[in-house]
């Protein structure tokens, strides 16, 4: 497992598993098979609602605590600094944690215009050592812009969807220029890639699936990237993707599929 370093000096498994969706009743089983299968990073978020799950999971597994890296975020109807506060206590008590490694904004939620209050609210959480890193995600480069100019702390991580066909190479260009890691959601398009002609064909030359190719190509671009899965068998074969080299020509390959399509809204869309 390949761990990359934010710009607080932590440290953040480059793969891990993604929840969304997930029921709660499952997240334990999930979250479990994960960690045995040598994940050791969970993306949740109060959004989803499994929370409770993924403590619960984190709880019953044998790795130590200090050695999983868990995410959790604010949602939308939280902004402003004292709703926020109230939220991520709300959270750490669902995951039965004393702290979580990173805390994102999950939307700026640009209508509300609280964005930055709300930020203000994640900086002080990092103070206490609560959130031990904090970010953003769905942020378009001028909406951190705003963060940059009128708050304290740049955030560690931005997670925005990102997958073959919507590289986002403004986004990446922009958090590498700022010493922002990008984090992908929706690596997989949403299954999209698992029926393509395009990633089949770089598969069966490389001896991997399709989603295993989408993986490893989004190691090679610096991506961190938190596929999601409740099956045993996809959850395991998506962390066995570190011996994939990609050649140019596979790079180029995907690198066609662009189209700019999302599978979710876009960030100034959504209040």
């Amino acid at each position: 497992m390949t761990s990359l370093t934010l710009n607080d000096g932590h440290l953040i498994p480059q793969l891990g598993l993604g929840v969304y969706k997930i029921a709660d009743a499952l997240a334990a089983d999930t979250v479990q098979v994960a960690l045995d299968a040598g994940y050791r990073h969970v993306d949740t978020a109060a959004l989803y609602e499994n929370e409770v799950g993924v403590g619960q999971g984190l709880a019953r597994s044998s790795v130590p605590r200090e050695d999983v890296f868990v995410t959790t975020k604010v949602w939308n109807d939280r902004h402003g600094y004292d709703e926020t506060l109230k939220a991520f206590d709300e959270s750490l008590a669902k995951l039965g944690l004393d702290y979580v490694d990173l805390y994102l904004i999950h939307w700026p939620a640009p209508q509300q215009n609280r964005y930055v209050e709300t930020w203000q609210a994640l900086e002080a959480l990092r103070a206490t050592g609560r959130a031990r890193s904090i970010g953003v995600s769905n942020f378009h480069p001028y909406h951190l812009d705003r963060l940059l100019n009128e708050t304290d702390i740049v955030p560690v991580l931005n997670q925005v969807e990102l997958h073959p066909w919507l590289p986002q190479a403004g986004v990446r260009a922009y958090d590498a220029a700022h010493g922002i890691r990008t984090e992908a959601w929706s690596p997989l398009a949403r299954g999209r890639a698992i029926a393509n002609p395009t990633l089949d064909a770089i598969g069966g030359r490389h001896g991997k699936s399709a989603a295993q190719i989408v993986i490893a190509w989004h190691l090679a671009l610096g991506n961190i990237v938190i596929p999601k899965s409740v099956t045993p068998a996809r959850i395991r074969a998506n962390i066995d993707v570190f011996d994939i080299v990609l050649d140019d020509d596979d790079l180029a390959a995907i690198a066609a599929l662009e189209t700019g399509e999302r599978t979710g809204k876009d960030p100034d869309d959504l209040d």
